[in-house]
Order: structure tokens, then C-alpha cells, then sequence
């Protein structure tokens, strides 16, 4: 049987409609021979994320995105569906994940298992939504701080050089020129200084060498004085004299508590008034012989009778036969 060349064109439009919407469907991460399953996700962003981005699970694909749209809630949240492979099995409590897939964009899903007792995903459930942080956005949050604190130092810094420019006006500049010129006079003089000692040093050589030796001597002879003092029975000495304080303490105690001669002259007070009662006599018998002297010496050239007193100083008469 002849086939007619309309009946093979017609064929062979057929066919090339079905395979453009094969390819087509298949470039878009449908493939129309594929029985997988089909999990939506909502995300509130998913800038970068097109359709036939991949799925991986633990760094290993399992299926593509197949559809981005909008949410029919009118929240304005990105509903994302999912081809994922029958043969892959994981909890429907699992997390899809968005991630960079490079520096220069894109991105990609990545499902984290979540190991519990709980159903098997299947078509038509929904994922837990997350996003990862990329190098890009890591890269900007870590700057943005920073370059507020870059802001801020470069104003600083303008405002230091400001004052450093009014700081350093002519006259600064004049004085310090001048401060550096006698810096350079001081030095100059300290170097002929230097000179000068090393030359006195060399000159007086001998005189150092002999100084130092004394100086050694003298070292000597107090260390020795030093071993002499250390080799006497010193602790003997100290015992000595505590034994010494001891009963020189002592002796004060005697004396404070009444003992012995001192004690009883310093403590007891009859023998005090006694003697202040001696005291006042012998003054008031020395005061007597002061005014009358007669009382108590008598002299007589030719036998005369010495006259005769009362205790009150009056004469006493003899009576005559």
C-alpha cells in the first residue's frame, strides 16, 4: 500500500508537535513520561529560584521545580511545586530549603529529612519552607555593620586631620623646625660629651684600676667583719639580756609592790610623814639656832654661868640663897 506524501507529512507533524512539547515540558522539569511525585512548597521570597532549578537530597538530585507561582490567598507568598522521584522516600514533616548554588546566582531546593515515625511524603502534600543565608547575603550582613563603623571612622579621621591641619599652622611649623634644629645642637653636644668621658676614662685608667681594686679590699674586709659578728655566740648574748630585763622587771615589781627598803620607803606612808615630821623639825631647830644662837652655843672668858632656857625659849633664873 502506497502511503500518500500528505499522509507522511501529516505524520511527521504529529511527531514533531509531540516531541517539541516532550522537550519543552522536559526543559521546564516535566517530564510527561514520568509517573513522580508532586510536593508544593510556600516561600516568602525565592529570588533567583526558576523552574527546572534542581531538588537534591544530601547533595544528590531527586527531582526539579516545576512551577512557581503565587499563592491563591492573596498574602502575596511564592507557592513552588516540586517533581520529586517515586523511588526517594522521606517524612512529609521534612524541610525544603532554599540554597545558593553558586556565587553568581541561583538557586536551588535542598530536602532535609526529618527522621521521625511520621507518613511518606506524597503528591499533593506541602513542605516546611526555609531559606539558607548564601556567601552573598552572609558577605553583606557581615559589611553592612561594618561599613557603618568604616562611615564613622572616616569622619573621625576627617575631623582628626582637620585639627591636625589647624594645629600645624605656620608658627607650629616654624617652632617645631626650630625644636628640631636644637634637638640636632643637644645631640651634637652629647656626642662631644661622650667623647670627652671616653677620652677621661682612658686617661685614668690606672686610677680606676687601683679605686676598683680598694674597692675590692674593702668588700673583703666586710665580709670578714660580717663572718665575725656571725660566728659569736649571739643568741647567748640576747639570752643574756633578756635574762637581765627579767630581773630588772622583777626588781621594779618588788619595788611597786611595797618590797625591801626602796619599796617600803615609796610605799609606806608612815615612815613617809615621819620623815616629812623630822623634816619640819630640823628645819624649825635650824631656823631656832639662826635667831638665837645663844640657846645653843655659850662662851665664857672668865667662867661665867651659862644661862638657862624653857622648851618656849625663856630664861630660866636661878633663884638666889
Amino acid at each position: 500500500m502506497k502511503i500518500s506524501r500528505e499522509v507522511k507529512t501529516a505524520i511527521l507533524v504529529i511527531v514533531s508537535t509531540i516531541l517539541v512539547v516532550f522537550l519543552f515540558n522536559y526543559l521546564k522539569g516535566q517530564n510527561l513520561l514520568d509517573s513522580s511525585r508532586k510536593v508544593f512548597v510556600v516561600y516568602d521570597n525565592v529570588e533567583g529560584l526558576a523552574s527546572s532549578s534542581p531538588v537534591t537530597l544530601n547533595g544528590h538530585t531527586i527531582g526539579r521545580v516545576q512551577e512557581i507561582g503565587f499563592t491563591t490567598d492573596g498574602t502575596a507568598k511564592i507557592k513552588v511545586l516540586l517533581s520529586i522521584e517515586d523511588d526517594i522516600q522521606f517524612s512529609k514533616n521534612s524541610i525544603a530549603e532554599l540554597y545558593d548554588t553558586g556565587l553568581i546566582g541561583g538557586k536551588g531546593i535542598a530536602i532535609i529529612p526529618a527522621f521521625d515515625d511520621d507518613e511518606d511524603a506524597m503528591s499533593g502534600d506541602e513542605l516546611v519552607g526555609a531559606s539558607k543565608s548564601g556567601i552573598m547575603a552572609m558577605v553583606e550582613e557581615t559589611l553592612a555593620p561594618l561599613q557603618d563603623k568604616i562611615g564613622v571612622l572616616l569622619v573621625s579621621a576627617d575631623s582628626l586631620f582637620t585639627n591636625i591641619n589647624d594645629v600645624f599652622d605656620k608658627p607650629t611649623k616654624n617652632s617645631l623646625k626650630r625644636g628640631v634644629s636644637e634637638l640636632e645642637g643637644t645631640i651634637s653636644s652629647f656626642k662631644n660629651t661622650s667623647i670627652a668621658l671616653n677620652q677621661l676614662i682612658v686617661n685614668n685608667k690606672g686610677k680606676l684600676d687601683n679605686t676598683l681594686t680598694n674597692f675590692e679590699d674593702a668588700s673583703a674586709n666586710i665580709s670578714n667583719i660580717t663572718d665575725s659578728i656571725a660566728s659569736t655566740n649571739l643568741t647567748k648574748t640576747i639570752s643574756d639580756l633578756q635574762t637581765t630585763i627579767g630581773n630588772f622587771n622583777n626588781l621594779l615589781s618588788s619595788i611597786e609592790n611595797g618590797e625591801g627598803s626602796i619599796g617600803k620607803l615609796l610605799k609606806d606612808e608612815g615612815l613617809y610623814n615621819n620623815l616629812e615630821g623630822a623634816t619640819k623639825q630640823m628645819e624649825e631647830l635650824l631656823q631656832d639656832m639662826k635667831l638665837n644662837p645663844k640657846r645653843y652655843v655659850h662662851f665664857s672668858l672668865f667662867g661665867k654661868k651659862a644661862k638657862v632656857y624653857d622648851e618656849e625659849g625663856n630664861e630660866i633664873k636661878e633663884k638666889k640663897n
